[in-house]
């Protein structure tokens, strides 16, 4: 039960950040800090935030709704998600500048979603 409600809330997370994300790449620049200099930089954004959170997302949905998918979704949380707070975190340890709470907010939710997987493992 804990792994559908996992997948349930990220599926969602991630599908509602990838579509805003998809449709003005400025939000999640603007929280990340990063400028949107060219053309390059915004299909990047778009891609990035938008496309593969929202098929991530989507897929996690997927993973709930169709039993022999509930695995798959779990194991690309545990594995994406973990190596998404790893190089966060290292980003955090040699980074000499201060960082917002935009980095602690989606350092503690990659840590929440694949800590413990042993505990919604099936």
């Amino acid at each position: 039960m804990t792994g559908k409600i996992v997948l349930w809330i990220s599926g969602l997370v991630f599908i509602s950040y990838g579509v805003v994300s998809l449709f003005d790449p400025a939000v999640p620049a603007g929280f990340a800090g990063l400028i949107i200099s060219n053309g390059n930089a915004y299909a990047e954004i778009a891609a990035m935030y938008g496309g593969l959170q929202t098929g991530i997302g989507l897929f996690c949905l997927l993973a709930v709704l169709k039993p022999a998918y509930f695995r798959a979704g779990l194991v690309i949380l545990v594995l994406g998600i973990g190596a998404i707070a790893v190089g966060r975190l290292l980003g955090f340890l040699v980074n000499a500048g201060p960082v917002t709470m935009y980095t602690y907010g989606a350092f503690v939710y990659e840590c929440l979603t694949c800590s413990r997987p042993q505990t919604y493992w099936p």
